[in-house]
């Protein structure tokens, strides 16, 4: 019997050593060392979304790509990899792709689809054709046999013209007038009567006038027939330049047909090839002249050949993307999926102070050099990129590819751009990500269900059967032949298993992210090496924890020392009332650890309000604030059936100066409050954590193994008294893998853990007195905790009462008087 009259309560019993840690026994994996441990599949692990992802590589319709979600560390990239890779050999063999001149219109290069392995072969004749070209030209056109022809029509036509001159002439004299030629050209002159001379001016004024107007208008005529024939000299002289290109077209078409006629049998399978070598002849013959000009004056510089100068170096093969001729499917995976990076792009020159191009300049993106196999993206890296993301999206909407200038999409080009023929897409897509950036998409994008049907979710963590405890085994004996590190005996594969369990927060659970596990292996394996040990021991694992657990301590030890030096108030001895050791996790980038925090709660008379300090002040998130809300809505139903409370609490965390946010201190909250109210004093060796919904059952919380280390490091550094210990909710039992040293100070009985799993067990553990239960009526045991809860209630009423009764009696404050 205690002071009040009422029994003790029974409280529960500290949960036993085993209960605080889950070992592994390495003789239940029947093996020495990992290097007994076959190859694992990781099927095994990840069944599920490997038949998901399987199913969007067997569907050939559009919009079946692949979204793949998973946590970062759990080898995603490995799994994808491995199971492309496994599908290169499937399906139809991929094409090459290139771009040639457009004959026609310079700005838009054709693109040409060749079988595999085929394109190369393309590009090295082209190239072979073009290096013998130009030889050839100059041979035609320095032959004895042309120059011969040209210097005979040259000269055709310069008899022409000389005879057509002297045609007049010879009929002027007729006429008695005489052409000749002068500096100036040439001039008509009045003849003598006998022909034999012209007249000079004094004889032609001598002339009767009738003879006079008769020269005149004789000489006048014959200069309107010469103004007429000279007219026709350049007609005559663009004929003759007309028959000189057809001459040297002639003259090429021999040659260039010979030459072109050499590549056609190796690509009469390829009618695509075939127009192409037509279309070479037949521009090199349309160009004739005007291509040995060129050629002879400027030859195959850089300058000729990214100008619009006519050059033999348009006939080239630009081979934008080549696969083996074995047919296998390209896996491509892009770690910079800028805009261009993906669709390809349009390269410059600068040339005399302008950019220039033309189709040799085109270069390919990622969906080009993965068409007809896959393309793996990083759905975060697409996402950041200006335009990829849209651009993306724009190709599988439309099922090609078309080359996009980023200064096209936001207005800054203002020169003439390549507009290269758009490559038909073929391809499968693999997203990796995150699981919040998929649904984030799936909520935010419209467009992204029809364009990636197959979601394929990752395990995070797998049931640790002893099935799987066999599987998991050989998951470490691949990391490590992976890694090429030495064997892991069996102990070390053991303790390997149980970090994984750690990982997992849960006895019960392995993590399925290999990173951690991968990095831990390594570390362990340089501790080996330095023991010159042949195999990775368990101690070499403990030697890397220990390590890692150090480098990452910083930190926690100043938390530590804080409340060492009294400048954070922790109590871990006494009995205080509205105060409690509440526990909190701090997360770092690849660590995290617990410590203790401070909650109290103050009670006055008011209208039935709880006050949350860090609501208030805008600290607390929106989860610790529903927190405060149910323990308030607990509190009512249980005290307020009767009558409305009539109390005015706070609850703050103290010495917090950053957000706070979560409900695992709801527990530690609500004790504080009941512990104010029934004025019974907290033991403050005990921490606590825990959620607590509006019936008073605790609920599971996270990071049940970093804040009760927390908790014990604060005990260890100041003396464990054997009186030291945390309450944690009965369903964070099973999510047990406390170190080593809390587990051995459990078992020599100097620190406990207690599970509870409602709010009057944890107030019994916490003020050891027994917290009562209603009856039929709702009345509580007398002397009880509740009891004195609703005692203290009670009080209360009759004073805010009287507050509202003398509030309603006092006047009214005239206005404008203070």
């Amino acid at each position: 019997m205690n002071p009040h009259g009422i029994s003790a309560p029974l409280l529960p019993a500290a949960l036993a050593p085993e209960a605080l840690y889950r070992r592994c026994d390495p003789a239940a994996l029947g093996i020495a060392s990992s290097a007994e441990l076959a190859e694992l599949d990781t099927v095994l692990i990840h069944q599920r979304a490997l038949e998901a992802m399987q199913l969007g590589l067997d569907i050939r319709h559009d919009g079946y790509n692949i979204y793949l979600l998973g946590e970062s560390g759990s080898g995603r990239h490995a799994i994808v990899n491995q199971l492309l890779q496994a599908q290169r050999r499937t399906g139809p063999p991929p094409s090459d792709w290139c771009y040639v001149n457009n004959f026609t219109d310079s700005s838009k290069p054709d693109l040409l689809r060749l079988p595999c392995g085929r394109g190369a072969a393309l590009r090295d004749d082209m190239q072979h054709f073009v290096e013998e070209l130009t030889p050839a030209i100059s041979a035609v056109f320095q032959s004895e046999e042309y120059r011969s022809r040209i210097e005979a029509m040259q000269e055709e036509e310069k008899q022409r013209e000389l005879a057509a001159v002297q045609a007049l002439g010879d009929e002027s004299v007729q006429h008695g007038v005489a052409l000749l030629k002068t500096p100036h050209g040439f001039a008509f002159v009045p003849l003598k009567e006998d022909h034999e001379a012209t007249l000079t001016q004094d004889e032609f004024e001598k002339l009767p006038p009738e003879r006079q107007a008769e020269l005149a208008a004789e000489i006048k005529a014959l200069h309107e027939r010469m103004h007429k024939l000279m007219g026709e000299f350049p007609r005559w002289r663009r004929e003759l330049q007309a028959r000189l290109k057809q001459t040297g077209s002639e003259a090429l078409q021999v040659t260039v047909t010979h030459l072109i006629d050499d590549l056609r049998p190796k690509y009469a399978d390829l009618p695509e090839v075939g127009a192409f070598l037509d279309a070479v002849l037949a521009d090199i013959v349309a160009s004739g002249e005007s291509l040995r000009e060129s050629t002879h004056a400027e030859g195959d510089t850089e300058t000729t050949t990214y100008s619009s100068t006519l050059t033999v170096q348009r006939y080239l093969v630009n081979l934008l993307v080549e696969h083996p001729a074995d047919g296998a499917r390209p896996v491509i995976y892009e770690d910079h999926p800028t805009l261009q990076n993906l669709v390809g792009r349009v390269e410059h020159v600068a040339h005399m102070g302008t950019l220039l191009s033309n189709f040799t300049l085109i270069r390919g993106g990622a969906l080009q050099r993965a068409n007809g196999g896959f393309l793996v993206l990083d759905a975060l890296k697409v996402l950041s990129q200006p335009y990829a993301w849209e651009g993306l999206k724009r190709c599988l909407k439309a099922g090609r590819v078309r080359i996009e200038s980023l200064y096209d999409l936001i207005g800054l080009s203002s020169t003439v751009q390549l507009e290269p023929e758009p490559m038909p897409l073929e391809l499968k897509i693999v997203l990796i990500g995150e699981r919040q950036i998929y649904y984030l998409l799936c909520q935010y994008d419209p467009e992204f269900g029809a364009l990636f049907k197959i979601n394929a979710d990752l395990e995070s963590e797998i049931r640790r059967s002893p099935d799987n405890i066999q599987v998991y085994a050989r998951l470490i004996a691949t990391l490590a032949r992976r890694e090429a590190l030495r064997p892991l005996s069996a102990a070390a594969v053991a303790r390997l298993i149980e970090h994984s369990a750690r990982l997992a927060e849960d006895a019960e659970r392995l993590t399925a992210r290999t990173r951690p596990l991968a990095d831990l292996m390594r570390e362990a394996g340089h501790f080996a090496g330095q023991a010159s040990s042949a195999w990775i021991e368990a101690g070499h694992v403990e030697a890397a924890l220990q390590a890692r657990r150090r480098r990452n301590e910083r930190l926690r030890l100043r938390y530590q020392e804080a409340m060492l030096r009294g400048q954070l108030l922790i109590d871990s001895s006494g009995s205080q009332v509205g105060q409690v050791n509440g526990l909190a996790v701090v997360a770092l980038d690849d660590s995290s650890f617990g410590h203790p925090m401070r909650i109290t709660a103050t009670v006055r008379a008011g209208d039935g309000q709880v006050i949350d300090i860090e609501r208030e002040v805008k600290l607390g998130g929106p989860i610790h604030s529903k927190g405060v809300l149910i323990l308030s809505a607990f509190l009512a139903a249980r005290f307020g059936a009767r009558e409305p409370l009539s109390l005015k609490a706070s609850l703050v965390f103290e010495q917090s100066y950053g957000g706070v946010e979560g409900d695992s201190a709801s527990l530690a909250e609500l004790c504080a409050l009941l512990s104010a109210l029934s004025s019974l004093p907290i033991r403050q060796s005990l921490a606590m954590t825990g959620s607590v919904n509006q019936l008073g059952i605790v609920q599971p919380i996270g990071g049940v193994n970093e804040k009760i280390e927390g908790f014990f490091d604060l005990c260890a550094a100041r003396g464990l008294s054997g009186e030291q210990g945390v309450l944690i909710p009965q369903a964070n039992v099973c999510h047990l893998m406390l170190r080593a040293d809390v587990v051995e100070a459990a078992r020599a009985g100097r620190f406990r853990i207690w599970a509870v799993s409602t709010v009057d067990q944890a107030l019994e553990l916490l003020t050891g007195h027994p917290a009562g239960a209603p009856d039929a009526q709702g009345r509580m045991a007398a002397g009880s905790a509740n009891a004195l809860v609703a005692a203290r209630l009670a009080r209360l009423a009759p004073k805010r009462r009287a507050a509202e009764a003398a509030a309603a009696k006092k006047p009214a404050r005239p206005a404008g008087r203070p």
